[in-house]
């Protein structure tokens, strides 16, 4: 698969709605549609490839220093014990992290994953937006 079919590629372009919560010149994070709870992001390199794998060393150490961050201050706007890291890399050939709002650890579970409206997307995109503005410079 190449950049021009992907679909998280589509969301990095802006061809494809997403909920959009935190950006950089390296990386995109964005609401689930079928989050395993409200506030799943996915965490996704503006570069394409396949896997976390391919990713250069530098990059791939950028990018997980990014998902920390990320990961403490989606928890505290949520107000949950932690944020779980998934990686797993099947649904989308783009790699891609899973960060997952939690209380504990049966709630890091890809079965859980169900469609949510594009209501809920928005007020869970506006609150996490606003609270990453605050805390992430």
């Amino acid at each position: 698969m190449n950049s021009s079919s992907c679909a998280f590629c589509e969301v990095i372009s802006g061809s494809a709605p997403a909920q959009i919560v935190w950006t950089s010149d390296e990386a995109i994070a964005f609401l689930d549609r079928s989050p395993m709870n409200p506030g799943h992001l996915l965490v996704v390199p503006r570069t394409h490839v396949a896997t976390l794998w391919d990713l250069e060393e530098p990059q791939f150490i950028r990018l997980l220093l990014i998902v920390r961050r990320l990961a403490v201050s989606l928890a505290e706007a949520l107000n949950v014990d932690r944020a779980g890291m998934a990686v797993e890399g099947y649904g989308v050939p783009h790699a891609h992290i899973h960060l997952v709002p939690i209380n504990g650890s049966n709630e890091l579970d890809p079965c859980r994953q169900s469609p949510v409206s594009e209501v809920d997307l928005e007020r869970m995109g506006q609150l996490i937006r606003d609270h990453f503005s605050k805390v992430i410079h």
